[in-house]
């Protein structure tokens, strides 16, 4: 089907992971310069600060690590905590209405299932196309078999 993506495609919040990441690794080696930089720590001290600092990066890692996985199986998202698959005719519905915070797939069991790595937050156009093109794979797939879209 022409307009669709090729597949295997990953949606993710480009420009919200490099802040993420970039904070993190700030953070981590501001903490940890602190901590050698001052000399009335004791070892388990400066240890205890680098630790929260790589703490603080494990958590921004996390944050930035949400993805959405197309392929010719279905989708994976790849939230904060959780990894979930799903087959292409579990998905009824991918929405991104004015002022959601990402993309919600809406299930054939009757739940929704944030797909945190379609965010509009920074950059709006590029969340709304690729809203659109989950959005499109999702109604092709669906209907249609997909052995057909190989080629």
């Amino acid at each position: 089907m022409s307009g669709l993506p090729a597949l295997p495609v990953t949606f993710r919040p480009g420009h919200t992971r490099v802040i993420l990441l970039t904070a993190g690794v700030a953070i981590f080696l501001t903490i940890s310069g602190v901590a050698l930089l001052l000399e009335q720590l004791g070892p388990g001290e400066k240890l205890s600060f680098v630790v929260t600092g790589a703490l603080i990066f494990w958590v921004l890692a996390q944050l930035a690590r949400v993805k959405v996985v197309a392929d010719e199986s279905g989708v994976t998202v790849v939230n904060i905590a959780a990894k979930r698959h799903l087959q292409w005719a579990e998905i009824l519905q991918v929405n991104l209405r004015p002022g959601d915070p990402w993309v919600f797939l809406d299930l054939s069991d009757g739940t929704s299932l944030p797909a945190l790595g379609i965010q509009p937050g920074i950059a709006k156009q590029h969340a709304i196309a690729d809203a659109k093109a989950l959005r499109a794979l999702a109604e092709a797939y669906a209907i249609h078999d997909p052995e057909q879209h190989q080629g």
